[in-house]
């Protein structure tokens, strides 16, 4: 199947069956732990970009981000799954 011609749900089941069978093969912990590091030292660089709060000040309002991005996330996913039983179209 060329890359090109797949939908988006096509590339997030390929996505998916890649990842369980790495997960398979893994132990998963390594990479996951890896990856939420970044993702909530991503979350710190946009709460104190020049890196000037105090620690503590800053993982709390790193925290905060984290919570206003997934209650976001989470708002949007509702709204998409209201629009699709709705029979609407997708607008998130």
């Amino acid at each position: 199947m060329v890359s090109q011609n797949l939908t988006q749900e096509d590339r997030r089941n390929r996505a998916r069956a890649a990842a369980y069978a790495k997960h398979a093969k893994h132990d998963p912990l390594p990479t996951v732990k890896k990856a939420n590091q970044a993702f909530i030292k991503s979350f710190e660089a946009k709460v104190d970009p020049q890196n000037e709060l105090p620690p503590k000040e800053r993982a709390r309002r790193a925290r905060m981000a984290f919570k206003a991005h997934m209650s976001s996330l989470a708002y949007r996913s509702a709204r998409a799954r209201r629009e699709k039983a709705a029979g609407g179209g997708r607008h998130a």
